[in-house]
C-alpha cells in the first residue's frame, strides 16, 4: 500500500499515462517535465519495477509496461475516490455552492427565470451559473451539474432526458404582414424570414427551406432574411417585429405564453418534433452529491410542473459522443 509520501508521484504516473509524455503531464501538474520525470523514478525504484518504457529517442513518447497497464485502472479509480471524498468535504463547508453550466439561450429563456424558485428553496446554497457556449470538461472547470442540448451521449457524464421539443413558426401579435392573426399563403413572401445559425441545418433540424416545402409553399424564396447565431435572440427578433422565427418550443413557451409571440399559420400547420432533445448532465461518479441531487430533482419537478414531461428518460452513462 502506497504511503503518503508517494501520492504525488502515483499522480505523476497517472498523468504520464494518460497523457504519453513527461511534458504533457507536467503542464497538468503545473511543475516541470524534470519533476515528473524524478517522481515516477522515485516510483519505479520504491516497487522495483519499470512503469515507462522510453519509446523512441528524443521524442519523449511513453509506454507502459504490462505491469502498469494493469495497475492503472485501479490508481485512476482511486483517485477519482478521492476526488468524491474532496467534492463530499467542500459540500459540508459553511458556503456550500454549485456550479451549473448551461448554453447562453438556454439560460436566458428558460433557467434563469425559474431559478429564483430554486433559490427560495435553497438560500444558503450558492449557484454559480456558467453559460459558457463551449461544452465544458466538468472535472477541470469543476463543473458540478447542466444541461445540455444534444443526443444524450457526452464522455464521462450520465445524462438523463428533461424536456424533448418540436418546431413551427412564431412572430409578434402585431407583425405588419398578419392579417386576423394569421399569415395568408399570398403574403409569405413578403415577409422577412429570420434564420437560426446556432444550430446545423439538417434532417435533424431543419431549416425555413424543409418547413416551406413541406407546408407546401415551395414556389417561396428562403435564401433572404435575417440570420442570428443565437437562439434567443432569433426569438427576440420575432418579438420586436423583424420577421418570421422558426422557434424551439422549448425557448419559445414563455413568449407565447406571456403573448410576446404568435403561431400564425393555422392549427395543425407543419411542426417538426426534433430529435435532439434537453438533457441534465453530471459526472457519474458525483450523481449522489447532496447539491448536485438537490438541483436535478428541481429541474426534473420544474419541468413537470410547468410543461409535463412528454418522456421522463432513465439517467445512462455515456462513454462516447459529439456534444452540441
Amino acid at each position: 500500500m502506497a504511503t503518503p509520501a508517494y501520492l504525488n508521484a502515483l499522480r505523476a504516473f497517472e498523468a504520464s499515462a494518460r497523457h504519453g509524455t513527461f511534458t504533457a503531464a507536467a503542464t497538468e501538474l503545473n511543475v516541470t517535465p524534470a519533476a515528473v520525470g524524478q517522481q515516477v523514478r522515485n516510483l519505479e525504484a520504491w516497487l522495483g519495477t519499470t512503469l515507462f518504457i522510453r519509446a523512441g529517442r528524443g521524442t519523449g513518447q511513453l509506454e507502459l509496461t504490462p505491469n502498469a497497464q494493469l495497475a492503472l485502472p485501479d490508481i485512476r479509480a482511486a483517485f477519482d475516490r478521492l476526488a468524491i471524498g474532496m467534492a463530499r468535504l467542500r459540500e459540508r463547508s459553511a458556503h456550500s455552492g454549485l456550479t451549473v453550466t448551461v448554453s447562453p439561450a438556454f439560460a436566458s429563456k428558460w433557467l434563469v427565470p425559474r431559478l429564483e424558485r430554486f433559490q427560495s428553496a435553497y438560500p444558503t446554497l450558492d449557484v454559480q451559473l456558467n453559460t459558457d457556449a463551449r461544452s465544458l470538461d466538468f472535472t477541470i472547470e469543476r463543473v458540478d451539474i447542466g444541461v445540455r442540448y444534444g443526443s444524450g451521449q457526452w464522455p464521462g457524464l450520465t445524462s438523463e432526458r428533461l424536456m424533448e421539443e418540436s418546431m413551427f413558426p412564431v412572430c409578434a401579435p402585431d407583425y405588419p404582414l398578419l392579417r386576423n392573426g394569421q399569415i395568408e399563403p399570398g403574403t409569405l413572401h413578403k415577409c422577412t424570414l429570420i434564420h437560426d445559425l446556432s444550430m446545423p441545418i439538417d434532417a435533424a433540424f431543419p431549416g425555413w427551406r424543409h418547413w416551406l416545402d413541406c407546408a407546401g409553399y415551395p414556389e417561396v424564396d428562403a435564401g433572404h432574411g435575417l440570420r442570428i447565431n443565437n437562439s434567443a435572440a432569433v426569438l427576440q427578433a420575432a418579438v420586436e417585429r423583424q420577421g418570421l422565427a422558426l422557434a424551439r418550443s422549448v425557448m419559445a413557451r414563455d413568449d407565447l405564453n406571456a403573448g410576446r409571440l404568435i403561431r400564425p399559420f393555422l392549427a395543425g400547420t407543419i411542426e417538426w418534433p426534433l430529435q435532439q432533445a434537453y438533457y441534465i448532465v453530471y459526472r457519474t461518479d458525483h450523481g449522489e452529491l447532496t447539491n448536485v441531487r438537490l438541483f436535478r430533482e428541481w429541474l426534473l419537478a420544474e419541468v413537470d410542473n410547468t410543461v409535463g414531461r412528454k418522456l421522463t428518460g432513465r439517467a445512462t452513462s455515456a462513454t462516447a459522443a459529439t456534444p452540441r
